[in-house]
């Protein structure tokens, strides 16, 4: 049996990924750059382990947001923990996950476009390139945190239409006041500014709405990729803004001369692939 696990701050998914069934559970989110080492025990001991049934897991992949190079034995330790009769335990980067999940063992470009935006060239076993994202205040191009952004500023701006400004005020209720202390004075800004692409969403209709989008992917596969240099491999999505605004991000790739891959909302039941291909093989 092998354990994967797809995790982010707010949530991990887990699949149990034998030859013949997969079981997926979840747990709250493990990101070992905001939580000790007896956070992400006891959600391992209190959440994880009562799913599994007493069912002896053997091999352990975790891919996680936050999971450096430097952090990776930090999360296999505590996993031990966990797992001390475990033979093989390896935890990676969401990262390498979204390459796998999107890629398998071929060469390509894998994105991740959801609150954040990461990119990475990928040789089918690791990532050879990446160009860093630099999160949503520097970088970030066409990620949930910058479109929000974006579209406040041109909202507030008077760039985009009068009546679309009304209508977002009445929908969600907030003001401008409301906003700026959202943004600079409460934590987790990017969650917030990202929320605000639901509104976009219902209205990516109107003109001015679909070109911020497509410009937003459209940075973020110049600044991004084209650094990669490699306009001859397929660029592969996964995240929530990708899944949701394929079209956009599909108009931003023609507009570019970049040929899209897959766009998934979730990389794990690429994730369970990889591994299966890997249980058949041995």
């Amino acid at each position: 049996m092998v354990l994967i696990a797809d995790s982010g701050s707010t949530k991990t998914d887990w699949a149990l990924v034998g030859f013949s069934e997969v079981t997926v559970i979840q747990t709250q989110g493990i990101n070992p750059v905001y939580q000790s080492r007896e956070m992400i025990f006891r959600i391992l001991h209190d959440e994880l382990l009562p799913q599994l049934s007493n069912i002896e897991v053997k091999n352990v992949r975790f891919y996680g947001s936050g999971v450096r190079p430097d952090r990776e034995p930090f999360v296999e330790s505590v996993i031990r923990d966990i797992f001390p009769s475990a033979s093989d335990i390896e935890a990676h980067s969401d990262m390498l996950g979204a390459a796998r999940a999107l890629c398998g063992r071929n060469e390509g470009i894998s994105c991740i476009l959801g609150t954040g935006a990461n990119s990475c060239l990928y040789d089918g076993c690791s990532i050879v390139g990446n160009t860093p994202a630099m999160g949503y205040i520097l970088g970030d191009e066409g990620s949930g945190a910058w479109i929000g952004k974006r579209f406040l500023h041109d909202l507030y701006k008077g760039i985009l239409p009068k009546g679309v400004l009304l209508e977002f005020e009445s929908e969600t209720g907030f003001t401008l006041s409301d906003i700026i202390n959202k943004v600079y004075r409460e934590p987790m800004a990017n969650r917030f500014l990202a929320s605000l692409t639901r509104f976009v969403h219902c209205h990516r209709q109107e003109d001015t709405v679909k070109r911020l989008l497509i410009d937003g992917f459209r940075d973020f596969l110049n600044f991004n990729i084209s650094p990669y240099q490699r306009r001859d491999l397929p660029v592969s999505f996964v995240g929530s803004i990708a899944h949701y605004f394929d079209s956009e991000l599909r108009e931003a790739a023609d507009e570019t001369g970049f040929t899209i891959g897959v766009i998934e909302k979730s990389p794990l039941n690429g994730m369970i692939k990889f591994e299966k291909d890997n249980l058949y093989e041995t």
